[in-house]
């Protein structure tokens, strides 16, 4: 009886219905309803077709022409009602204003998307001289609407392209509805794309790239024809584009790149396929998935570096040679070409990141108690230091000989602002305790041989001659004369107490290729010696390209949380999936408009629901499988794994790394992991729903879709703006940690 209820289930009869009847009755129903379908044919022939079978027929172009336009009213309307500087407008619109300037700057994320918050404000006649100060107000002649709506353009655009997904993802209609719903009435994703930001374009970029890989999976039975490649080289541009906004966009190019793997190796299994066609499959992809993206990343830098020639706030941060090149730099200008003693110099490390050797009053607060040695990505006076003999040369006088600084020369560093010197000893750095201590100590007159360098001249990107030190073209090591060790900045910041510089140390360990043991001279004053043009030689392309990704790396790693200051806009990870808190975007003064971050309840607590559910699901079938069942056909399976399990891994590779990692986390980094927790919830009310009875299916879609809008609708304030005063909001805080009220 059992096998015959499991063979009755997978033809998909159902089975309440089987055990009331015998086998020949349900044998002989198809015959009587061929018979009824043909004869309903011929009379909706004779009618023609009905309302309802033309809403049908045309439903792929109205729905999501009706969804467009309700995602662009909710994103635009009402956007431009706050006119003062909002949240992290602070931050990228000042970035948009630096390419208006073309001034070089610095930031941890990639510079498409704000490239394109640069464009925002030249379509707008803006002409980039507002410092976007946080709470300032717009000025007028600022059409900070404009640039906002730009931005807005993105998150609108989601909703049709999470449409498309569901669909390629083999949704029924309603479940598509479902999760276009979903997307557009997730209240976080609506406020979030009305200001000028970046995260409705790491949006855009994460539902664009799961689109065309969905899109390219569905193509796996038509290889190498022009759609299969439109959509793989598709995925490859998307892939391109989202990196580029955010290294956020690493994760879904992740999921792309486990999809690949998966059915690489199940071509690879396949010994009837020829060798040549695996080839040619893998080339494909190399080129479409890996080196496509690749360009486009390198093209957002190559326009990056094209616009921005001008010095400005994020110079330090890359090679003395690339700032030499930046129009109105003072580095290299008129500098002396050969370093001799009595110049004042600054020294840049020529580590990825690195920065300049820097000291100031403030001591250790263990170790030796010396006045501290760092690394510091900022100019200013406490980055100079004077070329001085060694101790054993005390009677000559760089004032009235100049001698030019020779390969393998012992000398002394001495600090300009505190007249000490540049000092190791046998005592374990702060953080690196391999490593020794470097300190200032004593003066000019006070000190011992642990205040001699000796210079090893590495290369000279400007000259064969390695017997002199130049400014910014030679690369040099300073080792310790008594200990041995070598000067290292290793991109290691140092906690509050040395205010988050980077650890200055020695190192015991000779490696001549470690870059971080490499320093140049970055500008260089000398009274005595005539000015020169060290700057004409340009730094390369590709290793600005890979010097300003590491910084990007390393300051990113370094946005850790301060203990000793309170940030009441960050939250844990732990807190995102269950709505536990939002964010204020702005003062919560009554006189302003007030925004806060928050989702839908129910798309956030249903989509977090879902991911336990579908866990539950998997071990359910595996139970089954496990004891014989065939419940499922090879249909059902690829629906679980394609459109189940591929959303689940793309929630966990975007949830995940914010629970491992160290730095600082806000909500809006839930964001691009929600979209693929929707994505789950979709397939799992139509996996449940597709084959239940109409009228079923309809209450419950009934049910889902008014209550996403009802709740929509009902928290809409916290998107569109609250005016007035804070309090007569208190209705929608639901719990104390939801911080929209004061009440």
């Amino acid at each position: 009886m059992a096998g015959s209820d499991r063979a009755t289930a997978a033809s998909g009869i159902d089975v309440g219905d089987a055990r009331q009847r015998n086998v020949a009755a349900v044998q002989q129903q198809p015959t009587i309803v061929e018979k009824t379908e043909v004869d309903d044919k011929k009379k909706a022939a004779k009618k023609g077709p009905s309302v309802l079978d033309v809403l049908d027929q045309w439903e792929w172009i109205y729905a999501p022409l009706i969804f467009t336009a309700l995602a662009f009213f909710t994103r635009f309307y009402k956007i431009g009602i706050s006119n003062i500087v909002t949240w992290d407008e602070a931050h990228f619109g000042k970035f948009g204003s630096h390419y208006l300037q073309r001034e070089f700057y610095f930031d941890v994320h990639p510079p498409a998307g704000k490239l394109l918050v640069g464009l925002s404000g030249w379509l707008a006649g803006y002409n980039g001289t507002f410092e976007f100060k946080s709470g300032e107000k717009y000025p007028e002649e600022l059409n900070y609407t404009f640039m906002r709506q730009f931005n807005a353009f993105w998150g609108a655009a989601c909703v049709p392209l999470a449409y498309w997904t569901a669909k390629a993802l083999n949704l029924k209609r309603p479940a598509v509805w479902l999760v276009t719903l979903m997307v557009l009435c997730e209240n976080s994703y609506t406020t979030i794309s009305r200001f000028i930001l970046l995260d409705s374009m790491l949006l855009f970029g994460t539902v664009l790239t799961t689109l065309c890989w969905a899109k390219f999976h569905a193509q796996r039975t038509r290889a190498f024809e022009p759609e299969w490649f439109l959509w793989l080289f598709m995925t490859g541009l998307s892939i391109g584009f989202v990196t580029s906004i955010k290294l956020v966009g690493l994760f879904v190019t992740a999921l792309v790149g486990l999809y690949t793997i998966e059915d690489l190796w199940a071509k690879f299994g396949n010994t009837k396929m020829p060798a040549v066609e695996l080839a040619a499959h893998f080339t494909a992809r190399v080129v479409g998935l890996i080196v496509l993206p690749f360009l486009v990343y390198l093209l957002s830098f190559a326009i990056h570096f094209a616009v921005l020639t001008n010095s400005g706030p994020g110079d330090a941060q890359m090679s003395s040679l690339f700032q030499a090149n930046l129009r109105g730099t003072e580095v290299g200008r008129d500098s002396p070409l050969e370093v001799a003693f009595g110049s004042r110099v600054t020294i840049k490390n020529m580590g990825y990141g690195g920065g300049l050797l820097h000291s100031h009053v403030q001591t250790y607060p263990e170790g030796s108690g010396q006045q501290q040695v760092t690394c510091y990505h900022h100019k200013d006076a406490n980055n100079d230091w004077f070329f001085y003999p060694n101790r054993r040369e005390e009677d000559y006088n760089p004032e009235a000989d100049p001698r030019f600084i020779a390969d393998g020369q012992t000398i002394r560093l001495i600090h300009a602002q505190t007249g000490r010197n540049l000092h190791s000893h046998e005592i374990s750095a702060p953080i690196t305790k391999v490593d020794k201590e470097v300190s200032c100590y004593g003066n000019l007159t006070i000190g011992d041989e642990k205040d001699h360098w000796k210079v090893e001249v590495i290369s000279d990107a400007a000259s064969r001659d390695r017997s002199k030190i130049r400014t910014l073209t030679t690369a040099f090591r300073l080792k310790h004369e008594t200990l041995g060790c070598y000067l290292r900045a290793g991109n290691v910041n140092l906690p509050q107490w040395g205010f988050k510089q980077i650890e200055v140390t020695c190192t015991k360990q000779n490696k001549p290729r470690d870059t971080y043991t490499h320093w140049n001279i970055e500008a260089h004053t000398n009274e005595k010696l005539p000015p020169g043009d060290p700057g004409s030689y340009k730094s390369p392309f590709f290793k600005d390209f890979i010097h300003l990704n590491v910084a990007m790396m390393t300051s990113n790693n370094a946005l850790v949380p301060d203990p000793d200051k309170q940030d009441d806009l960050a939250s844990q990870w732990w807190q995102w999936p269950i709505l536990h808190v939002g964010l204020r975007m702005c003062s919560w003064d009554d006189s302003i408009v007030k925004y806060f971050l928050l989702g839908n309840p129910l798309v956030y607590w249903g989509t977090t629901a879902g991911l336990g559910v579908f866990a539950l699901l998997v071990v359910w079938y595996t139970l089954r499988w496990q004891r014989g069942y065939k419940e499922l056909s090879q249909w059902d399976v690829d629906q679980i794994h394609y459109a189940g399990f591929y959303p689940v891994i793309g929630w966990f590779l975007h949830y995940l790394p914010f629970v491992v990692m160290a730095r600082v986390t806000y909500v809006h980094h839930y964001y691009p992991a929600l979209y693929f927790a929707i994505l789950t919830f979709g397939f799992l009310v139509d996996w449940f729903l597709r084959n239940q009875k109409k009228a079923i299916q309809y209450i419950i879609y009934g049910i889902l879709d008014t209550t996403v809008i009802g709740l929509y609708i009902y928290f809409i304030p916290i998107c569109w703006g609250m005016t007035g005063p804070n309090k007569q909001y208190s209705y929608m805080k639901w719990f104390d940690t939801w911080r929209m009220s004061d009440a």
